[in-house]
């Protein structure tokens, strides 16, 4: 599946994947000078790239396992969603999580890119719904 990928500033690293298996593509802060993340506050990170998926899917961006449960780094809205038709640069807003000052520096991994397809509906107004054995139980309600 290809791909297009534009380089925005110079300095932007091509996301790439851990191993050949991988699913997620690695980001890549780009940023002119050291970016300090307070505790439990939020930054917007630059990628320097702008990217289009291809038709019918989205860009995700997830965490990265081990800048989450070893930095307590995370996106701040958990997963990002780029839309197909959005060609501005990708930002990762990333949450420090942790009681410590975090620092990104241009070129460190930041989150992973996942290309994901999408279905698009037309919403049916209706007076009620099926009966289900569930019903409108909510939180917690299966007892699982």
């Amino acid at each position: 599946m290809e791909v297009k990928i534009k380089k925005l500033k110079e300095n932007a690293i091509i996301p790439t994947r851990g191993s050949e298996k991988s699913v997620g593509y690695d980001l890549y802060a780009c940023c002119e000078d050291t970016i300090i993340i307070e505790p439990y506050k939020t930054e917007k990170i630059g990628t320097g790239l702008a990217i289009r998926p291809p038709e019918g899917y989205f860009g995700a961006i997830f965490a990265r396992s081990g800048l989450a449960t070893k930095n307590g780094l995370r996106p701040a809205n958990c997963v990002g969603v780029c839309d197909e038709d959005y060609t501005g640069e990708y930002i990762v807003a990333l949450h420090n999580d942790s009681s410590s000052i975090r620092a990104i520096k241009s070129g460190d991994r930041m989150a992973q890119l996942v290309f994901l397809p999408y279905t698009n509906v037309d919403f049916h107004e209706v007076d009620e719904l099926e009966n289900t054995e569930r019903g409108s139980g909510g939180f917690g309600s299966t007892g699982k």
